[in-house]
């Protein structure tokens, strides 16, 4: 299992925080935002999903890793 801490820009309330957790659940993986800091903390199997695709489905939100 791997674990990563991403910096997404764009994140600003309770929606936000349900659109990226989901789209990381939907790409494979678990996420924990932490909206003051405009974070989320991804856990993830390299053999299951690439940290390439969790990046893309949380850009294809609407948000940008930073």
């Amino acid at each position: 299992m791997q674990s990563v801490v991403l910096k997404v820009q764009g994140m600003s309330c309770g929606h936000c925080v349900q659109s990226v957790e989901g789209a990381v659940k939907e790409a494979g993986a678990t996420g924990t935002v932490n909206l003051a800091e405009g974070t989320v903390e991804v856990a993830y199997d390299e053999s299951k999903v690439s940290l390439a695709a969790i990046k893309a489905a949380i850009e294809d939100q609407g948000y940008d890793i930073v």
